[in-house]
């Protein structure tokens, strides 16, 4: 078994439970429309990552219900009021929340989803007990307060600095390390081995691991961007480019362009999306191209990814021997070789 078969085993678990805190009542389409980025269904990495740490270190997927379905709530209100921000077209395959209702609808439907995570996580402290349950609930407060962090610097970027002269790799790592690694890859794994009773030992173990994998993971979602098929992206290519984004892409094609392409470039991200033309997209793409920043990303992406593996293989005697083992392995290395 694999992580996506893995996952795929716990997903119809997971929906159900988050669905059970999202019934339909009045007013019936504000219930709809909170359930919506749900219903749609994302990759479930990070309730996977969760789930699946649990059970490697001894904990029953009953126990690591509640959780999962909390970190993948987290997910879906988090993408709405992403969307809104980066004024996104498309997600999970479909038109954003805020194209279809408006940004007032969208934010307030993001808003309800929100009041929902936390109440299956006071749910979760009732069931598991005052002690495990509000360290549960205390490391999930920490993840998303880094995770805000990150996005202050990420959305401060676009629509404040907007100059990569002022931008830097430093400063690209400091927002994944908060968007990606601690929110995608290793708070999900330190949660579900503290539902299994681990300590603050693993956590660094975790954390260890976890760090170069989300780098990895992030820089080729960067890639990704601008060569994915948008239909099994889900989302439109060169969002990042229309959006004004910090990437390791734009960073290096940036630093090796001639005075004249730089100052090209700036006068193109100083532009909001809307005023972006496909002649200026045409532009940063060229330079990408002129100066194999792709090839620079994908090397980059692959150092990480390998320096993910050798940390789980220098700890590996820490961690258990079982069949869980052997999967999370697997997770590990789909963050950075994944396609979508």
């Amino acid at each position: 078994m694999n992580f996506k078969e893995y996952v795929e085993l716990q997903r119809s678990k997971v929906f159900s439970t988050i669905l059970a805190y999202m019934p339909i009542k009045e007013p019936a389409e504000h219930y709809r429309i909170v359930r919506d980025y749900s219903e749609r269904q994302g990759s479930y990495r990070r309730p996977g990552l969760l789930m699946l740490s649990g059970q490697m270190f001894g904990a029953s997927a009953d126990d690591l219900l509640l959780p999962g379905a909390a970190m993948q709530l987290s997910e879906d209100w988090i993408l709405i009021h992403d969307d809104v921000e980066d004024n996104s077209e498309m997600r999970r395959g479909k038109a954003a929340l805020h194209k279809l209702y408006g940004n007032e609808i969208a934010i307030n439907a993001g808003d309800a989803a929100h009041m929902m995570m936390w109440q299956i996580l006071k749910d979760y402290i009732l069931r598991a007990g005052l002690q495990k349950g509000n360290a549960i609930y205390n490391k999930f407060y920490e993840m998303l307060e880094c995770t805000v962090e990150g996005q202050y610097l990420d959305t401060n970027f676009i629509y404040n600095i907007r100059n990569l002269r002022k931008a830097s790799e430093a400063l690209y790592y400091s927002i994944i390390e908060s968007k990606t690694c601690y929110y995608t890859v290793y708070g999900p794994m330190q949660l579900g081995a503290m539902v299994a009773g681990q300590g603050s030992a693993m956590m660094d173990t975790i954390r260890e691991i976890g760090s170069p994998a989300g780098r990895a993971f992030q820089i080729v979602d960067d890639i990704l961007d601008m060569t994915a098929d948008e239909k099994s992206f889900g989302k439109k290519r060169f969002g990042d480019l229309y959006e004004g984004k910090i990437t390791l892409i734009m960073l290096h094609a940036y630093k090796n362009s001639t005075d004249a392409e730089k100052e090209r470039i700036d006068s193109i991200f100083v532009k909001s999306r809307s005023q972006k033309s496909e002649e200026d997209i045409n532009f940063l793409r060229e330079m990408v191209e002129k100066y194999r920043s792709l090839d620079y990303a994908r090397e980059t992406a692959e150092r990480y990814g390998h320096i993910a593996r050798q940390t789980i293989d220098r700890n590996r005697s820490k961690l258990p021997n079982n069949e869980y083992t052997e999967v999370m392995l697997s997770a590990v290395e789909e963050l950075y070789l994944r396609k979508k």
